[in-house]
């Protein structure tokens, strides 16, 4: 029971003195970065999709 309660202290204190939280604006930041990359690889995902459908479509309109 000692090695619970000693993990859940040790635990405790490195979340409340050791890890350095992010500001505000350094996680609003962190955000648009992701929602930008996001939105990027998206595109180029709905682009190599459509290029491959039409690609596709032609190779099988030619063959039969």
């Amino acid at each position: 029971m000692n090695k619970i309660t000693a993990y859940v202290k040790d635990s405790f204190r490195e979340l409340t003195e050791k890890v350095t939280w992010p500001t505000w604006m350094q996680l609003q930041q962190s955000t648009m970065i992701v929602l930008a990359a996001t939105l990027v690889i998206t595109l180029i995902v709905l682009i190599m999709d459509f290029a491959t459908g039409n690609g596709l479509r032609f190779i099988y309109k030619q063959l039969f």
